[in-house]
């Protein structure tokens, strides 16, 4: 690589996009949005924003050409922009983007020291990482794939994430509307299944048939043993996966679930690094991992997958509040795997932001279209732009 290709520029921007229904579905009687934009669910007591809410980041290089990345902003995302601007972007200027993996590495270990081995820490890097593999990619001519090793298919299998309608009537006909649509695989949200988790399954499964794919998020509601009684009476209408049935940290409790062997156990959402998923694998506590690239960035989120394929347990990718940028990357990384059933098609999210991108990427009877163009292959347009969050307001 030219000098004259070294990183010059770091820039962050909070994205703010509004949208009607906030996530997973309708606000209940007790949930309201209060004075910062957020909401907390009280099936499990998570707080979300009414807004898609992420962290974009632009790499400008010597040359002058432009790296985009993403990361997970859902929540004070300006603790992810002071991370970046404060520590990682003095550190990045000069820096060579041919490097990305090295430069991970370095990157991670300057607050290793500190114990910051995850939380928004983590989260800055990935964004920072998918924008240097983008700037890579770009500089080579080539997409984000070919620099991963290869894509196996151009079109990815998609699961419908979500059904988000007030009553279980409406959350049916959404679901049969999706497999009329060719789409094989959908799952519910146990925290807005008001009219009971197995009342929602048993109604579901009568209303797609038995051809099609059910999994449960069950959101780290629950207790292991409780966990274990659940899945087993949704397994009696073929649950296809139970997600994250206890909470995170409750690795004994993960473990104990799938050692009931009732259904496979689907983690890894929140998980940002190959030393989290490790002790997971170890223990045997999941039959599906479901890497965020938003979390892991390009380089985790790989040896996330290669250490799942020594572990024979296939990789869903989970899609979250996104803009556009890391799905695509997340996208590229999918199409290089060997055993990845399905990827996460968060419609009410990806659907709706997908106009503020450019490039070729879509979703549609049943799969992704994976972008193509050098780096990830889709850049922001300018209307992007309009839902810049101010800082001062943010922070006033």
């Amino acid at each position: 690589m030219s000098a004259l290709d070294a990183i010059r520029k770091v820039e962050t921007f909070v994205i703010s996009i509004p949208r009607e229904i906030p996530y997973l579905g309708p606000l209940r009687p007790a949930e309201t949005v209060n004075s910062r934009g957020y909401f907390v669910r009280q099936g499990n007591g998570t707080i979300y924003p009414s807004s898609d809410m992420s962290v974009l980041i632009k790499i400008t290089a010597e040359s002058g050409l432009i790296g985009w990345g993403e990361t997970y902003g859902v929540a004070a995302p300006e603790a992810v922009t002071s991370i970046i601007d404060e520590l990682l972007s003095p550190v990045l200027i000069g820096r060579d983007p041919a490097a990305p993996r090295i430069i991970h590495e370095d990157l991670y270990d300057l607050m290793r020291v500190r114990g910051f081995f995850g939380g928004y820490y983590l989260d800055a890097l990935a964004g920072v990482d998918i924008a240097i593999w983008d700037l890579l990619g770009k500089l080579l001519r080539v997409p984000l794939s070919t620099l991963l090793g290869g894509r196996r298919r151009d079109v990815l299998p998609a699961y419908v994430s979500g059904l988000p309608k007030a009553t279980l009537r409406e959350r049916c006909d959404l679901a049969v509307a999706w497999v009329a649509r060719g789409y094989r695989a959908v799952k519910f949200a146990a925290v807005v299944s008001d009219e009971g988790v197995v009342r929602e399954m048993a109604a579901l499964r009568e209303a797609v048939g038995s051809d099609v794919r059910i999994m449960a998020d069950l959101h780290w509601k629950y207790s292991a043993p409780d966990a274990i009684r659940l899945i087993r009476r949704l397994a009696e209408y073929d649950l296809a996966f139970a997600e994250a049935p206890c909470q995170p940290e409750d690795l004994e409790g993960q473990a104990a679930v799938a050692r009931a062997g009732v259904a496979p156990v689907a983690l890894g959402e929140e998980l940002r690094t190959a030393f989290e998923y490790r002790p997971r694998f170890e223990a045997r506590a999941m039959g599906v991992i479901q890497p965020e690239i938003g979390h892991t960035g390009v380089v985790e989120f790989m040896q996330i997958c290669d250490m799942a394929r020594t572990f024979h347990v296939p990789v869903m990718p989970h899609a979250s509040i996104s803009c556009g940028i890391f799905m695509a990357a997340s996208l590229h990384a999918a199409s290089t795997l060997q055993n990845m059933p399905f990827h996460e098609y968060q419609h009410s999210i990806f659907d709706k932001n997908l106009a503020l991108v450019t490039g070729d990427m879509a979703c549609g009877n049943g799969g992704y279209t994976v972008p193509s163009g050098p780096g990830l292959g889709v850049e922001p347009r300018d209307e992007m732009f309009q839902y810049v969050r101010s800082r001062t307001l943010a922070g006033s």
